[in-house]
């Protein structure tokens, strides 16, 4: 037996695929979200960034460690001159005073150069020591707008999430008025084609963009008002309203 169901009713079909296709748009928009590409590009640039954070940290770690190497160096020559100082005042042999003096004068020049080498080792801590502040800053400031990316992605999703909770009660309202067999059909069409019903408008099936052939046209008109037609473009219902120029 042929399918029908008053023009009103399949009417409804129409809101009940607007319904539909608006889920398919929230589905779409959450999985591209705009919000979401901005995130992904913060966190691209996090990940160089921290790069280079790490890096920079591992060059002054380096340069630390070598200031230390050359103050141990100064401390052991300045210690050995103590000693000698002391050497030399304590001895009462000339000849020892003359070699602990030429000895103390070697060890003046080596502090003297070690001195220089500590003063520019310095230096490059210090200019390390800054290149990480600033690298450390920029991430920093980089994590604040990660926090808001994060904010606006989490916003998003909750807006869609409302707005398909509203969309999903506004279907049940329109499943609950509509006959099972007819609305079992529209599900099936749905599932196979992608749109389960259609607004024929001035000849032309809306889901497909394609105008009925002259035959197809005329079996549309020559078909009563309650029966259930299939587009045969699309294979969606066919509804039928006066805008559909019959």
């Amino acid at each position: 037996m042929a399918l029908t169901a008053s023009p009103a009713i399949q009417a409804r079909l129409l809101d009940l695929q607007a319904l539909d296709t608006r889920m398919t748009q929230l589905a779409r928009r959450e999985q591209s979200l705009p919000e979401r590409a901005t995130l992904d590009a913060i966190l691209a640039e996090r990940v160089t960034l921290a790069a280079d954070v790490s890096a920079s940290a591992g060059t002054l770690e380096d340069a630390e460690i070598e200031l230390k190497r050359i103050e141990s160096d100064v401390a052991v020559v300045e210690a050995r001159m103590a000693r000698d100082d002391e050497r030399m005042l304590a001895t009462s042999s000339a000849k020892e005073a003359t070699a602990f003096e030429h000895e103390l004068e070697t060890l003046r020049r080596r502090r003297s150069d070690l001195e220089d080498i500590e003063l520019a080792v310095m230096e490059k801590v210090e200019e390390h020591q800054s290149a990480l502040d600033a690298l450390a800053g920029a991430l920093a400031e980089l994590d604040e707008r990660r926090a808001d990316a994060e904010a606006a992605v989490a916003a998003a999703i909750a807006a869609i999430a409302q707005e398909r909770e509203q969309v999903a009660a506004d279907r049940a309202v329109i499943v609950a008025a509509l006959p099972e067999d007819l609305l079992a059909l529209y599900e099936r069409q749905r599932a196979r084609y992608g749109v389960g019903a259609s607004l024929l408008r001035r000849g032309i099936s809306e889901a497909s963009g394609v105008a009925l052939l002259a035959d197809e046209l005329a079996a549309v008109r020559a078909a009563a008002p309650d029966a259930v037609l299939l587009c045969p473009s699309s294979e969606a219902i066919l509804v039928r309203t006066p805008e559909s120029g019959l």
